[in-house]
């Protein structure tokens, strides 16, 4: 059946507030290149990274917690989340689940037809581990908040699994940042995680993947969520803003904390760390700037780690866990693409829990 030329494309424009995201019905359909397939979008999921592109966030030159608005970084050459800038129009969206429609030059047509969700760390074939040599799908190339989307072969990844596909697109993004963290921490049975954010995607991700791995878990999400959070696993709940951690932990050690979450409250998270700890971030929505103590780090011998580029085993491993059943969706809300400006205010108030999702 012939493929229409023309697609519905929420396509943003440039830095700045919602108003850069203009709904187009009928802006060009890509072509798979050499080594590309062509997946008709079933789903796709909201991330931070689309907000703080968008917004200009990322830039040195921002300094508040995201907010969604936009920055005034006119002038500066970094804001998005490789430290350069990115081309506008853009197709944002990363997290894609759909069915591959079209192949390019060198990719087996038998693949026409394959279930697939993305992989969205967009590697150079030749020098694949090189992290300075990525970009991120929805930001360095056109991504899924569009009817079709174009990857590299490797990036769609087939998988097999009687979830709907806004279920199956609340996993990319959030479970692959998740399990990257726990991976960088040596996260494992014998841990006490503390996750802040637990109620959102990568929150709500880090407290079953660490669940899987035997871990105990101390979660931290506003106390109208708690019932939500407990029921994705979590041993403990406290509230989002404690007031003192360590009196609300009580004789509760943690080795290790993952956050997501950053601000003003960021110290409390590393003076309640066990000596021998470790601390893993992957997101500052609270804020990006925090006070830091040196004695404190290297007095308690801890081990600090950032998490953006994921290994290139951690996808496979999240489509084993999915396919075997052992992660569930985090499902919150589905919108039409055509209101994704209200998907993302949504996105951004954080009232949720789980992961939002659009579908053309």
């Amino acid at each position: 059946m012939a493929m229409p030329s023309t697609m519905k494309a929420m396509v943003t424009l440039g830095h700045g507030g919602m108003d850069q995201m203009v709904l187009h019905t009928d802006w060009p359909r890509p072509d798979p290149a050499p080594g590309e397939v062509l997946i008709k979008v079933g789903a796709c999921g909201l991330n931070n990274t689309d907000v703080n592109t968008r917004s200009g966030w990322y830039s040195k030159a921002v300094t508040e917690r995201t907010t969604g608005d936009g920055f005034d970084v006119e002038e500066q050459d970094d804001p998005s989340w490789g430290g350069a800038p990115i081309t506008f129009p853009r197709i944002q969206g990363a997290d894609i689940c759909g069915e591959i429609v079209a192949v390019g030059d060198g990719v087996e047509p038998a693949r026409i037809g394959a279930r697939v969700i993305t992989d969205n760390w967009i590697r150079d074939p030749e020098e694949p581990a090189n992290r300075n040599k990525v970009g991120y799908l929805g930001s360095e190339r056109d991504g899924g908040f569009a009817e079709y989307a174009t990857v590299p072969s490797r990036n769609a990844l087939t998988i097999q699994s009687e979830m709907t596909s806004p279920e199956l697109a609340t996993f990319s993004c959030s479970y692959s940042t998740a399990l990257g963290m726990l991976q960088r921490a040596r996260a494992g049975a014998s841990d006490t995680i503390l996750v802040t954010g637990a109620s959102g995607g990568v929150g709500g991700a880090l407290v079953q993947l660490a669940k899987i791995r035997g871990a105990r878990v101390v979660a931290m999400a506003s106390e109208a969520k708690h019932a939500e959070v407990s029921a994705l696993g979590a041993d403990r709940v406290l509230p989002r803003e404690p007031g003192d951690l360590r009196s609300a932990l009580g004789d509760e050690t943690v080795s290790v904390v993952a956050d997501i979450v950053g601000g003003p409250a960021w110290p409390a998270l590393i003076d309640i760390l066990e000596r021998g700890g470790r601390y893993t971030c992957s997101g500052a929505i609270a804020g990006p700037i925090v006070e830091f103590d040196l004695r404190t780090f290297y007095l308690n011998d801890l081990t600090f780690t950032g998490s953006t580029v994921i290994d290139e085993d951690v996808m496979l491993e999240l489509v084993r866990l999915i396919e075997a059943g052992k992660v569930k969706p985090n499902l919150a809300a589905s919108w039409p693409l055509e209101e994704l400006h209200a998907a993302q205010t949504a996105f951004i108030a954080k009232k949720h829990v789980g992961n939002i999702v659009v579908t053309p």
